[in-house]
């Protein structure tokens, strides 16, 4: 019964490693090759299901690019390429890829969650775009630090941006965010221009909040190993932006530098 399960756990753990991509004892994603698959995922400017495939193919062709094939999205979410979100791709299909079987999203599977080609083509989604040459702002990231900040910065962002940065490090390490500029577009409720972070793969669910104004601020650090950002600003009045520092370390210490 031991040796069962054993091999059980070890059959497990390939296949998470499998997965992920395992390499340097890292479950990870690579922003280079995230670019390379050329693979991303957008949403229309008034929020999350709102484009018609007319409408997705435009927004695909604005940025330079063309709707997503099945390949293309698969090759995507074998490097870790993890989206919880429907969205248009080739030939009038809807789908969304998933690396990491979850119970509020993709059903608990494993691969493109395919919806099959619409027969209405005005049903209304997210899209995902294919052009390896551009991807102005996020990615998977999986440095042990990096900065990240908001298009363009030092200067002020453009109008209708939608970056997500998905950071991904060492199974066992938890993330530090460090805020060190920070100037987004004021408003009560926060709904013109913001940033929002999620202690999870994706923007589904661990919501941690969302932020504008000129206010730094305070530190995060995640309960696991990765973190989701979303930015997002509207048609209208911009700011100068955002930058921070996240930084990786071992979960097991009692005590880390934040400095």
């Amino acid at each position: 019964m031991q040796v069962f399960t054993i091999l059980w756990t070890l059959a497990f753990l390939l296949k998470e490693a499998h997965t992920w991509g395992f390499k340097d004892g890292i479950f990870h994603n690579s922003i280079w090759l995230e670019q390379a698959a050329g693979v991303y995922h957008r949403e229309s400017r008034k929020g999350r299901y709102q484009l018609t495939y007319k409408e997705a193919k435009a927004v695909c062709k604005y940025e330079g690019g063309k709707l997503a094939t099945h390949e293309q999205l698969e090759a995507a979410r074998q490097i870790g390429f993890h989206v919880c979100a429907a969205g248009w791709f080739d030939k009038g299909r809807v789908g969304y890829p998933i690396v990491k079987a979850g119970a509020n999203c993709g059903f608990g599977k494993v691969g493109i969650i395919d919806y099959g080609y619409r027969l209405n083509k005005s049903e209304r989604w997210d899209v995902y775009c294919y052009n390896p040459n551009s991807k102005e702002c996020g990615g998977v990231l999986t440095d042990q630090q990096r900065i990240i900040q908001s298009p363009g910065f030092p200067e002020e962002y453009q109008d209708e941006q939608i970056c997500y940065w998905h950071i991904r490090v060492r199974l066992g390490q938890r993330i530090h965010l460090h805020f060190l500029e920070f100037d987004v577009e004021e408003d009560t409720a926060c709904i013109s221009d913001y940033l929002e972070i999620y202690d999870s793969y994706d923007d589904v669910s661990g919501f941690v909040g969302r932020f504008c104004g000129d206010y730094l601020p305070d530190d995060i650090i995640s309960t696991g190993n990765v973190m989701t950002l979303k930015f997002l600003s509207d048609a209208s009045v911009t700011g100068g932006g955002f930058q921070l520092h996240y930084t990786a370390f071992n979960a097991s210490l009692a005590k880390h530098d934040f400095h």
